[in-house]
């Protein structure tokens, strides 16, 4: 079964500078993952493409090379997650990204690792999606 790990605004923009207060802890958090692909255990790093756009993360910029080096996939908002975040925006009054998020959890099969600053609007976000909450 495939584990799979999202990232929220935070982790990104922590991983996008070493000079982030929480880069250093970001960056533990997803080399468990890079640990894992190596064990053989199927693991992927996942991040909404709404959460790289509020993070400021251009796959284009130089300064943005060694978080493309990570393997993370980004999960685009098309219409069917566009209709849920908009629905968790709605009830939630929680951020696009945070809704964003939430759409892409309901899309995940198997175990789910969210890396947050925001644990209560990820909690919020995930709904019943079975969800292991790492704070940033």
């Amino acid at each position: 079964m495939t584990t799979t790990v999202v990232l929220d605004n935070e982790a990104v923009q922590a991983l996008l500078s070493v000079r982030h207060p929480k880069h250093a802890r970001t960056l533990s958090s997803v080399q468990v993952v890079t640990d894992r692909r190596r064990n053989d255990r199927p693991t992927r790093l996942l991040v909404p493409t709404a959460v790289r756009v509020e993070a400021g993360w251009d796959r284009t910029a130089p300064a943005a090379a060694f978080i493309n080096r990570l393997g993370i996939v980004d999960v685009p908002l098309d219409r069917a997650a566009a209709d849920v975040a908009a629905a968790l925006v709605a009830t939630h009054h929680v951020s696009v990204a945070d809704a964003h998020v939430g759409a892409a959890l309901r899309t995940v099969a198997g175990p789910v690792t969210v890396v947050t600053s925001d644990p209560g609007d990820m909690r919020t976000v995930a709904g019943t999606a079975d969800v292991v909450i790492v704070t940033l």
